[in-house]
């Protein structure tokens, strides 16, 4: 018991709050900003270079008016790059340095303005919450922690050996999956007020996640998955929708109507 609750007070050292999310959650954030945004940049870069661009004017044109809407919202407008990759995969992502990318995949599924603002409205979110500076601190957190322990329990032995994998099993089941699903539970609360905000309509990301789980038939068990179940993303979602919806109209009111086609 002594081990346990070492490990568990370098945990809470490490753990304690050095931030506030934009949702008021508490945040560890170890690292800058700037290097967090240099290093979105040069993946980016790595990206443009492996992956073809799609070079359709139409499409490109379609995904910059969506992106524009939802980035006067975030208050970003203009200061984003975004590219649109020839590939099949059903993803899009944003990154730390501005920098956003859309697969030609994910088309088909979120095929409406409204369900590709919702896409995009999470990945924005993602990078307005710091998530990936976020992570980063987690596993560093985590890192240092096992460090400590792996000092302590002697493990050239067999029962150190068994005590310091349970210990990394227990932190990656225990500590970083859970919070990785707060983030992305975070990002959808935060993405669809932004899309919202932008005058697209909320109730289309519920639809956008039906959708989902219609293309991904095969879905890791929620318990040991960085991401939600997405019936579990359907119903968060549906339980904000009355709020959503009320910035939705303010939006119209205020006569925000984008028109991407």
């Amino acid at each position: 018991m002594r081990l346990r609750g070492v490990f568990l007070l370098s945990l809470l050292v490490f753990l304690g709050s050095c931030a506030t999310s934009p949702t008021g959650r508490k945040q560890l954030l170890l690292g800058g900003n700037s290097e967090v945004d240099q290093m979105g940049v040069k993946a980016f870069s790595d990206l443009k270079q492996s992956t073809p661009i799609e070079t359709s004017s139409s499409i490109n044109r379609y995904v910059r008016c969506i992106t524009d809407a939802l980035q006067r919202e975030a208050g970003s407008s203009g200061q984003w790059e975004v590219v649109v990759f020839r590939d099949k995969a059903i993803n899009a992502f944003a990154l730390p340095g501005g920098k956003i990318g859309v697969y030609t995949g994910i088309l088909p599924v979120a095929n409406t303005q409204d369900r590709l603002a919702a896409v995009l409205g999470h990945e924005i979110a993602h990078v307005l919450s710091q998530h990936g500076n976020e992570r980063m601190s987690q596993q560093t957190a985590v890192s240092q922690g096992l460090d400590l322990i792996n000092a302590m329990v002697k493990p050239q032995t067999q029962g150190g050996q068994t005590a310091l994998g349970l210990l990394g099993l227990g932190a990656q089941v225990g500590i970083l999956l859970p919070y990785s699903r707060i983030q992305e539970s975070e990002a959808d609360t935060l993405g669809v007020k932004l899309m919202a905000q932008a005058g697209f309509d909320p109730r289309e990301s519920v639809v956008l996640w039906q959708r989902m789980n219609q293309a991904n038939e095969a879905q890791p068990f929620e318990f040991l998955s960085t991401h939600p179940a997405n019936t579990t993303r359907i119903s968060d979602l549906n339980k904000n929708m009355a709020q959503a919806m009320s910035i939705y109209q303010q939006a119209q009111r205020q006569g925000k109507r984008p028109n991407c086609r």
